[in-house]
């Protein structure tokens, strides 16, 4: 009825993915353009006449997730660059020097762990501050992640406001 689908992708002895996709028109959204909703009371400190909205490298491959999560930061007040997959997480990483990664760990190619590995070889991103972002919960997840250089895991499915909070977080120590 909202014109979205619904997949499900199923692998034996991996498990199974659901996706839910509903449409969204940007166009009939009630915020102005100008000036980004902030939807919690902590605002990120970023006067849009003085300064620029700091830069975020999403490495994601899914689609949904990718509209979803540029929806959401950039109404916030973030500037997304996005790669689909590990190699160009690397490469843009190194290219864009962004203030923040959010890092999806199952990615085709290189998958995050590795990149993750790879950017914290570049010295001049050894301070970026990192959240794996994944869909693994088992137990051990968390710990390679951090391990690889992550600084931060998130679950999924990711609370928006949460990682917002989190990202503000990181943010503010590094600036």
């Amino acid at each position: 009825m909202h014109g979205g689908q619904v997949t499900a992708e199923s692998e034996i002895g991996k498990g199974s993915r659901f996706t839910v996709t509903l449409p969204y028109d940007l166009s009939q959204s009630s915020a102005s353009e100008s000036e980004p909703t902030v939807t919690n009371s902590l605002q990120l400190a970023v006067n849009p006449e003085n300064a620029i909205a700091p830069l975020m490298l999403l490495a994601e491959d899914n689609e949904a997730n990718i509209q979803t999560f540029t929806s959401y930061l950039i109404a916030v007040n973030y500037r997304i660059i996005v790669a689909k997959n590990g190699e160009d997480a690397v490469a843009m990483a190194k290219a864009n020097s962004p203030d923040i990664i959010l890092m999806d760990i199952q990615m085709p190619g290189m998958d995050g762990i590795e990149a993750t590995k790879q950017i914290r070889l570049d010295l001049n991103l050894i301070n970026t501050p990192i959240i794996a972002l994944t869909a693994l919960a088992m137990e051990g997840d968390r710990e390679r992640c951090l391990a690889a250089g992550a600084n931060s895991y998130v679950a999924k499915p990711v609370k928006l406001r949460q990682l917002n909070l989190l990202i503000q977080q990181f943010l503010g120590s590094v600036n």
